[in-house]
């Protein structure tokens, strides 16, 4: 039918709209502070745009159900204000009629956020935790920091680290500076790799085939010496520990497993993809748009509706993490509750009724009597 198909084209076209501007929202926003942390020579410059994509691809599953209850909302204003929903009402078409070409968009939109829920975000966290594991051990572990001047603890030194090569694992153009007393020494060399001590547990950075240059120079005791290898002892750097997140397991490890926390990202999964479904109800119901209340009203309503039932689930998810409810039957029955309402809403919406009844005491009676 052409009415339906209209609806699909122009709801999956504003929803790409609105996907658009949100991820250029985030991208910015996550842009931002891995950089920061890239200055700061935690992260490399070039590993800013794989942990940005990762961490977008990691968040779709909760934004995908967002962007369709927006781009829903604005098509349904949209034909409201021109008056297009009238002319189909009139024609006989009336609110239930979308029903079966939102069933369409949320059977495609459902699977998708459910392949991001189930597959694709536990797999780009997973991928994200490595990545950043990598970057931190080649280029923070031990005080070591490519690509920069860094001082030493009591700032009578100064190393420079070119690069780091991840298939040898070794460091690449290593200077080092230490100033100790009257005499300065300076030891430059090719290669390098880092090294623990089992019994001290200290970190030292072993220069391969360099030379060293010590004492002042134009002094007659300055010496140029060549080496195999030279061990410097590097001050550890304060880190901050990357643990592995829960949303990172797999499946099969969340639904074996009797950890509440485990258990309660495991509800979650499956409660984004039922909050698809129902929001697109709740679309369908509130976005009449009533010329003596404003274009404004429905809309509000609908943002107000969305944050009650998110932040509902969210409570209820907590509640499973934090072992105050052994099942995912709080969870349930939010959204049980959510879908009659919603189903209510519609209704009445359908016959043309207020979503509030207006329950009037008729005066008049009462003075008869």
């Amino acid at each position: 039918m052409i009415v339906n198909k209209a609806f699909i084209t122009e709801v999956l076209r504003t929803a790409l709209a609105v996907t658009f501007v949100i991820i250029s929202i985030f991208l910015v926003m996550r842009v931002m502070g891995f950089l920061s942390q890239a200055a700061e020579g935690i992260i490399p410059v070039g590993g800013v745009l794989s942990l940005v994509v990762l961490k977008m691809v990691s968040y779709l599953d909760v934004m995908l159900p967002l962007m369709f209850y927006i781009a829903l909302i604005m098509v349904l204003n949209r034909w409201y204000a021109d008056q297009e929903m009238a002319v189909l009402a009139s024609a006989g078409l009336g609110v239930f009629h979308f029903l079966r070409p939102l069933g369409v968009l949320i059977f495609i939109l459902g699977g998708l956020v459910a392949f991001f829920s189930f597959y694709l975000t536990p797999l780009s966290l997973a991928q994200g935790y490595k990545l950043e594991q990598e970057f931190r051990q080649s280029s923070e572990v031990s005080g070591v920091v490519t690509g920069r001047f860094v001082e030493a603890k009591d700032g009578n030194g100064v190393y420079f680290i070119e690069d780091y090569n991840r298939k040898t694992g070794n460091y690449e153009n290593v200077f080092a500076y230490r100033a100790s007393f009257e005499r300065e020494g300076v030891v430059v060399a090719k290669t390098a790799y880092r090294m623990e001590d089992e019994k001290t547990q200290d970190n030292f950075l072993v220069l391969v085939n360099g030379s060293r240059y010590e004492g002042n120079p134009g002094s007659p005791d300055y010496r140029v010496v060549d080496f195999e290898k030279y061990a410097i002892r590097i001050e550890p750097k304060n880190q901050t520990k990357i643990y592995l997140p829960i949303r990172s397991r797999p499946n099969n490890e969340l639904i074996e497993s009797a950890d509440p926390k485990l258990r309660s990202e495991w509800y979650w999964r499956i409660a984004k993809v039922f909050t698809l479904p129902i929001l697109a109800i709740f679309a369908l119901a509130l976005s009449h748009v009533d010329s003596r209340r404003g274009k404004s009203t429905g809309m509000v309503l609908a943002f107000l509706v969305y944050l009650t039932y998110t932040n509902m689930l969210g409570y209820t998810v907590a509640l499973v993490k934090k072992g105050q409810a052994t099942s995912g039957t709080p969870i349930w029955l939010v959204h049980a509750a959510y879908f009659v309402l919603a189903c209510y809403c519609l209704y009445r919406r359908n016959y043309n009724l207020p979503l509030i009844p207006e329950f009037r005491v008729r005066a008049d009676k009462s003075e008869a009597l």
